[in-house]
């Protein structure tokens, strides 16, 4: 019922599963930034690229990226449909009453949800390829200076991971949840919108019981387990940042360049 697939990592041997957490993560802030300097055919086309590159060298399944796609195609046709109705500019292509298409509106949907599809992408790959806590331990790294402020870098850290990694089990839950209530009877999915909205209330009653006696077992085992924040931890397991991150590296800045050079 649930496509989301946020949170979930596919353990398989690829070059983007080899590649250091704190690569990833610079990669992919680079590329939501960079993506904005896209405004013509051929620099959403270098993006379409890089993203097909991507999910290549990660070996991930296609229907995971598919999943992580349909999961926001609504909000991705909402966008398209409101900048397609309401930019002008260019030869007018439709009109019907109030209701008009103009050229430059035509594209700029196009592009806008080109840069959305994109974005997602690239964000269920970096997901899909690093484990949570790989990336607890590559977000804590780079935000390390920020410890010089007496910013809670590592709280902030663990906070991100431990979202990540339930997001999944509570999708699961709510599913089971939806499928015994249906089985006693309730209906989610017809009736007039304010019959589902007081069929859902049941719903998030258990979901939210369930999702704070996680939180409470979760502090209690880690409290078990001597949990006492960042100072004198250890870790198993340490980041090593290899040539393949210097390529990565590299590719982004040879990215970056040549949309600032095919920039209309």
């Amino acid at each position: 019922m649930f496509n989301l697939i946020i949170g979930q990592y596919v353990p398989i041997e690829s070059f983007v599963h080899k590649l250091d957490p704190r690569s990833k993560l610079a990669g992919v802030f680079l590329f939501v930034v960079v993506v904005f300097l896209a405004d013509n055919w051929p620099t959403y086309g270098l993006m379409i690229i890089f993203c097909l590159a991507g999910i290549y060298f990660s070996k991930v399944p296609l229907h995971f990226v598919y999943q992580g796609l349909r999961s926001v195609l609504f909000i991705v046709l909402v966008t398209f449909v409101l900048n397609l109705f309401f930019t002008a500019g260019g030869p007018l292509l439709f009109s019907m009453g109030w209701l008009h298409i103009y050229l430059n509106g035509l594209i700029q949907s196009i592009f806008i949800s080109i840069r959305l599809l994109v974005i997602i992408v690239v964000t269920t790959l970096l997901t899909l390829t690093t484990s949570p806590i790989e990336i607890t331990d590559g977000m804590e790294t780079l935000l390390a200076p920020l410890k010089k402020i007496k910013l809670p870098v590592h709280e902030f850290a663990l906070m991100m991971s431990i979202s990540l990694r339930f997001i999944p089990t509570l999708l699961e839950e709510t599913e089971k949840i939806m499928k015994a209530q249906a089985a006693r009877g309730s209906d989610f999915t017809s009736g007039p919108l304010k019959n589902r909205v007081k069929a859902i209330i049941p719903l998030l009653v258990p979901l939210f019981v369930g999702a704070f006696k996680r939180a409470e077992d979760l502090a209690m085992a880690m409290e078990a387990r001597g949990y006492h924040g960042d100072t004198g931890r250890t870790r198993l397991r340490r980041l090593v940042w290899t040539w393949r991150d210097t390529l990565l590296m590299i590719l982004f800045a040879f990215l970056t360049a040549l949309l600032i050079m095919t920039r209309s």
